[in-house]
């Protein structure tokens, strides 16, 4: 399970440095893709697989669903980390998550999600009230 929040930042090759806390359970091979929420998503392997079977899952005969699909897989790419405990984003992600030096990582359950400090900041400034309301509704 990933928790926690860690700032690192991005050097000029687009390599970042993911904490060593979250690298065991990535695992050797890990897969990063486009977030929702303009970040990025990092599933380890196992992790992938379970959501791309969910995805799998989809009706091809749903508009939504095949943008969904396509907005996941379309940004996908396998990673593993160099002898520094770094990661190289490919450059499509970095333009999707408007990263370019000062990042934020954080811990989410099941992955990891990569933001550009300054969004992440005014995202989580929010008043989360009205969000516990809704959680509250889903028994939670």
């Amino acid at each position: 399970m990933f928790f926690g929040e860690y700032e690192h930042n991005i050097d000029d090759k687009g390599r970042l440095i993911i904490p060593s806390k979250f690298r065991e359970a990535l695992g050797k091979d890990f897969v990063i893709t486009k977030g929702l929420d303009c970040c990025l998503f990092v599933f380890s392997t196992e992790e992938w697989e379970i959501f791309v079977n969910k995805l799998r899952t989809l009706p091809i005969s749903d508009k939504d669903a095949r943008d969904f699909t396509r907005f996941f897989f379309s940004g996908a790419s396998e990673c593993a980390l160099d002898k520094q405990g770094r990661i190289s984003i490919p450059a499509p992600l970095r333009k999707h998550a408007r990263l370019e030096k000062e990042t934020k990582i954080i811990g989410v359950s099941n992955r990891l999600e990569i933001w550009n400090t300054e969004n992440w900041d005014n995202y989580n400034n929010m008043d989360v009230s009205d969000i516990a309301d809704k959680m509250a509704e889903l028994g939670i």
